[in-house]
């Protein structure tokens, strides 16, 4: 019989206005740098509804028509050592309204696309970004523990 894993879901979106993308320059120490705005699915929540409403925490904004375009997923643990599985569902549109305004998380703001490669990204953004771009792939997946990682595109 399989056992139920235990697992974290997140989120994160791509918001594109023509030649640009929001982003959001986060100040918490857990993952500084540029990203996209994103966060936690909370529990009975859907992968959409909580993308929609995590986007309008962090940006103002109201977020429509997402369209999947891929995911990651990593092992994790909980403070005391339980073992779970952190997946991240990527998210992209170019349907919102509103005026965006930056939160307590970070800074936001509209940035030319071929900008990304020249700024401090957050974490693994940079990874992440290959996913969104690329329509071929659709995960990218961390496999290992400690300090030794392997890194899988799909």
């Amino acid at each position: 019989m399989h056992q139920p894993e235990l697992a974290m879901f997140l989120n994160m979106i791509m918001i594109e206005n023509g030649d640009q993308v929001l982003v959001e320059n986060r100040v918490k120490q857990d993952w500084p740098g540029i990203t996209f705005p994103g966060g936690h699915v909370e529990a009975n929540e859907s992968f959409v509804d909580s993308t929609i409403r995590e986007t309008f925490e962090e940006t103002g904004l109201r977020v429509a028509d997402l369209k999947l375009a891929g995911m990651c997923q990593y092992a994790d643990e909980t403070a005391d050592h339980q073992p779970f599985r952190r997946v991240i569902y990527f998210y992209r549109t170019t349907n919102f309204t509103g005026e965006i305004k930056s939160g307590r998380e970070g800074k936001i703001f509209w940035l030319p696309k071929v900008e990304l490669k020249h700024q401090k990204l957050a974490g693994a953004l940079a990874d992440f970004l290959h996913v969104f771009n690329d329509p071929a792939l659709s995960e990218v997946l961390y496999l290992g523990e400690g300090e030794e990682w392997t890194t899988i595109f799909r």
